[in-house]
């Protein structure tokens, strides 16, 4: 089966399906509270940087990053679909995403996630992602957890 990862606009309307799937799979495990999503118009007015992994054709996979400061990195948006997990699809869309970091020039990456993901920070921490305080908007936020590394 061939593997691709694909650079798209945010507002493209398959990653705009995986993101209402990122967010259907955030609501189950965190109700009622917020998704901390991206505007296409702001992401894309911001530098932002969307793929989608396809597996066989089908888009099964997304992700992002976008800068927040100068030398430095968000990763946003990483999302598998659930039937498609365990296969390495995260870790070649963080990799590819980490490539394409570097190549634009950041030094460092951050990210959040979300404490009932421990998945997603198994992910980040085998990656060589270390624990930092919660930033920004996740500052203070018990469900948050935040991770940096250099790109």
């Amino acid at each position: 089966m061939t593997i691709e990862i694909q650079p798209v606009d945010a507002g493209d309307a398959e990653a705009q399906r995986l993101v209402a799937e990122l967010d259907a799979d955030l609501d189950r495990r965190y109700p009622g509270l917020p998704a901390h999503g991206i505007d296409a118009g702001e992401f894309r007015a911001a530098g932002g940087y969307f793929v989608l992994l396809r597996s066989g054709g089908e888009a099964v996979g997304c992700g992002a990053f976008r800068p927040v400061e100068t030398g430095r990195a968000e990763i946003k948006r990483m999302f598998v679909r659930e039937p498609c997990r365990g296969h390495g699809f995260a870790k070649l869309i963080l990799r590819h995403l980490e490539g394409e970091a570097r190549r634009r020039g950041f030094r460092g990456l951050v990210l959040e996630t979300g404490v009932g993901q421990p998945e997603a920070i198994g992910l980040y921490q085998s990656s060589g992602y270390f624990p930092i305080p919660n930033y920004g908007s996740y500052a203070g936020n018990l469900n948050s957890r935040c991770f940096a590394r250099r790109a």
